[in-house]
């Protein structure tokens, strides 16, 4: 719902949440709350909120007709540097060298429902109110629209904003951010998803103080070491109690999040591009629109924030095609045979796979041109003939004839020295016009801002994808951009400073020219593992590959981070052989297959050196999994137990009627406790439940005193122990009795 009362103050809200705003005494917008939700208020509890005659010791006033008003101590829907606000702001613009001190006054506004699919990444939804904020800076000519929108399902506010240029002056915009959130205290821990390759997306608290604290990219892309997703967690949060406040952006390059404190211990929390080596050049008549935030709160703690996000994630950024569709258990050939393939090697993984259960049988890098390591053929997007001698095509059919889908590697944005588009085009790759310049893994970054090399990437797929069957494509990106410099940007007289948003512009242009041409193609994201895991890629991508690291018991830690601000629907899982080649881990098959459960179910590993037994238990757990497929990938996810237990992790899957719980201990410990419960959330207290076909318990008996944990070995109890040594794991299915 949207109510304007008074024409001056903006109630926006349903069963959930609340966010309302005004117009300040200057005309400007300031903000008021953004919380539990209050429903419909009245003009006496809007006046009551927005009183502000307890004011600072500020000084600087906004202007000389209007005492005692100043922005330094208030809360603002759109604040700016220099308006008597020292804090960061949201925009900065130059006319020439000159400095812009924008002043944006309310003009007019205007509501309308519902919000339809773009073919670029924004949210949407039937359900949707959005509110439209057109604010005008008449001594620059400049007009500002703040978007709002609130969906009638979800805590989430998002947000962006569109500069329009209505003067004859062309005008350099140095920052433009999404959002920002004045919260009025700041006794608040900085959460944030971090790490680097191959340990993406780890959980890092820090405490706020006054100041900036932040994370952010300058990578080309969102990027291993930071996640654009920030949250202000209170200090007493636990799994099911306490107040978060978190934010993410629809936005896969060059990113900032962050939260500076002032010293009246307000919090203005902010996200959007990353203002270092960011302008762009604003005609006469022209627009700018930042990418969309999404806004999050939540009083029940991490379990309750998890409800908000992936509710979001999965009704109103990922494609609706995707919502409900089973996706395939893949087979990826990398790990098994890396370069070294043939057609017939292939076949030989692919019959076995299938007389197995697996459903998708991806080949990876090594298919084209004449790549048989990682210093060629990128951008050489043609068949391989030595390994396929019968063309691409003819595997394919092969494939397809075994009653499994096909899925082909892609890396689209990047091309080896020695390619034909190289040769041919120099100045088609990301460098800068002096003598020398970086290269990583033996490649070069194509210049994704120039629409001819996004055409002509595009031009070289349909040709495999015109003659071969693709049900799914892995797309990879396996090196950050430096020396950030576009040939076509200096040819067009455009400033570098737009590089890295024209750059990822051409990225989802191409999603979305595959997408059009191809509807029923799957995409899973990649970018050298968990690169760009964002809501960006997600838009298009409705899977993505989360790390290159499989070992898992590193996962369980880059899950728990990531299952945050993301669902398990787009968390692809690979059972990988032992040891595992990014940690030389050796763990047990039946802890890898139950841990990768959760979510995507794939495999990458050489299937017909395992054992007998091993490929029995790996048909029973595929079979096992398919039957469980639905509720693993979209049922309502809960942690069960404290996400600062490091040792000890448990995972809830649940729907109406059915429970799974995954528990996991990467180490044994000795002489533990003789009785364990974890208390279970989602559970009926009247009703009675069945525990892995066995006991039958009551559900207040599972909700107040817990779920048992399996015994461990503990040197004497030998005979009744469940699970010895490290990397112990059990499945529990718990169904409601009727």
């Amino acid at each position: 719902m949207i109510d304007v009362i008074d024409n001056k103050y903006f109630n926006i809200y349903n069963d959930k949440i609340s966010y309302i705003f005004y117009i300040m005494p200057n005309n400007q917008l300031g903000h008021l709350y953004y919380g539990a939700s209050l429903g419909k208020l009245g003009i006496a509890d809007l006046k009551y909120l927005s009183d502000h005659s307890n004011r600072s010791a500020e000084i600087t006033e906004y202007d000389s007709e209007l005492k005692d008003f100043s922005l330094g101590d208030r809360m603002q829907e759109y604040p700016v540097f220099g308006t008597s606000d020292y804090r960061e702001g949201m925009l900065d613009l130059k006319l020439g060298q000159e400095i812009i001190y924008t002043d944006f006054k309310f003009n007019h506004y205007k509501v309308t429902h519902g919000k339809a699919r773009k073919n670029y990444p924004v949210s949407y939804g039937d359900n949707s109110d959005n509110l439209v904020i057109d604010l005008i800076d008449e001594d620059h000519k400049l007009e500002l629209q703040l978007l709002y929108t609130i969906y009638s399902d979800s805590s989430a506010i998002v947000r962006s904003n569109k500069i329009h240029n209505l003067s004859l002056k062309v005008y350099q915009i140095e920052n433009i951010q999404s959002l920002a959130l004045d919260i009025p205290k700041s006794d608040f821990d900085f959460l944030q998803l971090s790490g680097a390759w191959i340990k993406e997306r780890h959980i890092k608290k820090r405490n706020l103080e006054q100041g900036i604290t932040k994370i952010e990219s300058l990578r080309g892309g969102s990027g291993h070491q930071n996640n654009p997703f920030i949250a202000l967690v209170a200090k007493n949060v636990d799994l099911s109690n306490g107040e978060i406040y978190a934010s993410n952006l629809i936005y896969s390059g060059n990113f900032v999040s962050q939260v500076q404190v002032d010293a009246w211990n307000t919090s203005r929390l902010m996200t959007g591009i990353n203002p270092s080596y960011f302008e762009w050049k604003l005609e006469p008549g022209q627009t700018f629109t930042s990418p969309e935030a999404v806004l999050f709160y939540t009083k029940d703690g991490y379990n309750g924030l998890m409800n908000e996000t992936h509710l979001f994630v999965k009704e109103h950024i990922i494609s609706k095609k995707w919502h409900n569709k089973a996706r395939p258990i893949v087979i990826n050939n990398w790990e098994a045979t890396y370069f070294d393939f043939s057609e017939d090697k292939l076949l030989s993984l692919a019959t076995k796979t299938k007389s197995l259960g697996i459903e998708c049988f991806v080949l990876d890098d090594g298919w084209f041109g004449q790549r048989n390591n990682d210093t060629s053929s990128l951008g050489n997007w043609t068949v391989n003939k030595q390994k396929f001698p019968h063309g691409l095509k003819h595997f394919g059919d092969k494939i397809h004839d075994l009653g499994m889908q096909f899925g082909l590697w892609f890396e689209p944005e990047m091309v080896s020295p020695d390619a034909p588009i190289y040769q041919k085009h120099p100045n088609w790759i990301v460098h800068h016009p002096y003598s020398r310049y970086s290269i990583g893994r033996n490649q070069y970054v194509l210049d994704f801002s120039n629409p001819q090399v996004v055409d002509n990437i595009f031009n070289q797929m349909c040709k495999i994808l015109d003659t071969v069957k693709i049900d799914y494509i892995k797309w990879d990106m396996n090196r950050h951009i430096s020396e950030a410099y576009s040939p076509y940007l200096k040819k067009k007289s455009l400033p570098q400073g737009e590089f890295y948003y024209r750059y990822i512009q051409g990225v989802y242009h191409l999603y979305h020219k595959l997408l059009t041409r191809y509807p029923n193609l799957l995409i899973e994201g990649c970018a050298s593992g968990g690169g760009r895991f964002d809501l960006g890629i997600m838009y298009y991508s409705p899977q993505v590959w989360p790390s290159d690291d499989s070992d898992a018991g590193e996962r369980l830690d880059i899950l728990t981070g990531t299952m945050l601000a993301y669902p398990l629907s787009v968390f692809s899982n690979h059972v990988s052989a032992v040891p595992n080649e990014q940690t030389g881990r050796i763990t047990n098959l039946k802890f890898r297959q139950e841990f990768n459960s959760f979510g995507l179910l794939g495999y990458e590993l050489d299937l017909n050196k395992l054992s007998t037994n091993e490929q029995e238990e790996i048909k029973q757990h595929i079979a096992w999994y398919k039957q469980y497929r639905n509720l693993l990938t979209n049922g309502n996810f809960s942690q069960l137990i404290p996400l600062n237990n490091k040792n000890e992790y448990a995972w809830s899957c649940s729907n109406e009627k059915e429970i799974l719980i995954g528990f996991y201990r990467k180490l044994v410990t000795a002489n533990e406790s003789l009785k364990s419960y974890i208390p279970l959330k989602n559970i009926n207290d009247q009703a009675l439940y069945r525990i892995n076909g066995q006991n039958i318990i009551s559900g207040k008996i599972l909700s107040k005193i817990g779920l048992q944990l399996p015994y461990q070995l503990n040197g004497w109890n030998k005979e009744t122990a469940q699970l010895s040594g490290d990397f112990q794991s059990h499945i529990f299915v718990i169904k409601q009795v009727d």
